[in-house]
């Protein structure tokens, strides 16, 4: 008799905790939620719901919940749904009770902080045994959460296991493309936060829907600079995890990183971590303007953010050096 296989998604934040219902629901794998805190989650074992993240959204039945790390012993398939930043001591606590040879799905948008590297390579460092692929794109963990139609990329190392996953993770209203690209889909998930932080302070600023327009373009054509100069393939950017997910999170409210712009443009003080809720894009801006850097290729609007969230920089200053670059092409 087969059993069906488990998909364990570590992380109980709003998109870990979206992502594993999604997945129930298809009701072709066992699911389990796995967060750290234990009463959490078993006020989501007799509730069904989880207030602080997604509120007013029941949980499908067959969802599952543990704050026991044993339990993914079972798991075929392991998401990592924590912030960028936590992916490394995640690996490192619960890498030891996965079966050999399981592939990881990173579930993080962003850049180890101190050494600069792409998180699949923080984590093949870390889980030497298993394929680590990575997921990304424009969704909101509400709008999954609810059942609204969301596509997304998720990228292996090869195809094969990247349409296996694909095919694991999607259902009816959640729809997964597959891609071998892995640094083109990282480096656009991660650089379209600081972009949105920009179009943020655009917007705080009252410069207009123009300039939100020629921003978006032009940190496009940022992102697929270094994604090339990184290794990837350029067109990546012009897919889901780049300019789909650019445009979601550069115009929509419900992004944290857009919000975090939108302050600094209004000259409000702002932290980049509030409530537990990251601001991934404060984070990546100065890594990514080092990246440029290290790769001799110009990314004006991503060094200009990291510089005004530094305070090198003010906001007007930024303005008038980008506006008053050395004309060229397109």
């Amino acid at each position: 008799m087969s059993v069906d296989p488990c998909i364990a998604v570590v992380g109980a934040g709003a998109f870990g905790t979206a992502l594993a219902a999604v997945i129930a629901q298809t009701g072709r794998a066992r699911t389990l939620l796995l967060g750290r805190d234990a009463s959490v989650m078993t006020d989501l074992t007799q509730l069904g719901r989880h207030e602080a993240a997604l509120p007013g959204i029941t949980l499908p039945q067959g969802l599952t919940y543990s704050a026991q790390a044993d339990d993914l012993a079972v798991a075929d398939i392991v998401l990592f749904a924590m912030p960028s930043q936590a992916q490394i001591s995640a690996a490192d606590t619960y890498g030891p009770y996965l079966k050999p040879g399981v592939p990881v799905v990173i579930c993080a948008k962003g850049i180890e902080k101190q050494t600069s590297r792409l998180l699949t390579e923080v984590l093949e460092g870390a889980l030497p045994d298993h394929p680590i692929a990575v997921l990304s794109g424009p969704g909101f963990a509400a709008d999954i959460a609810k059942g609204l139609p969301t596509a997304m990329s998720i990228a292996a190392q090869d195809l094969v296991t990247a349409e296996h996953l694909a095919k694991a993770i999607s259902g009816q209203t959640f729809r997964l493309y597959a891609s071998d690209d892995r640094i083109g889909v990282q480096l656009g998930g991660a650089l379209k936060n600081v972009l949105a932080i920009a179009c943020g302070i655009v917007e705080g600023m009252g410069l207009g829907d123009s300039a939100r327009a020629a921003l978006i373009a032009r940190g496009l054509a940022e992102m697929s600079r270094l994604v090339e100069a990184m290794g990837g393939q350029g067109d990546t950017v012009r897919g889901l995890s780049g300019l789909g997910d650019l445009v979601l999170t550069a115009t929509s409210h419900q992004s944290r990183n857009l919000r975090f712009g939108l302050a600094l443009g209004r000259g409000e003080a702002i932290a980049a971590q509030q409530g537990g809720a990251l601001v991934e894009g404060a984070f990546a801006a100065a890594v990514a303007a080092r990246l440029a850097e290290g790769h001799q290729i110009e990314m004006p609007i991503t060094s200009a953010v990291a510089a005004i969230i530094d305070g090198r920089l003010d906001i007007p200053t930024a303005i008038t050096q980008l506006m008053s670059r050395p004309i060229t092409t397109e």
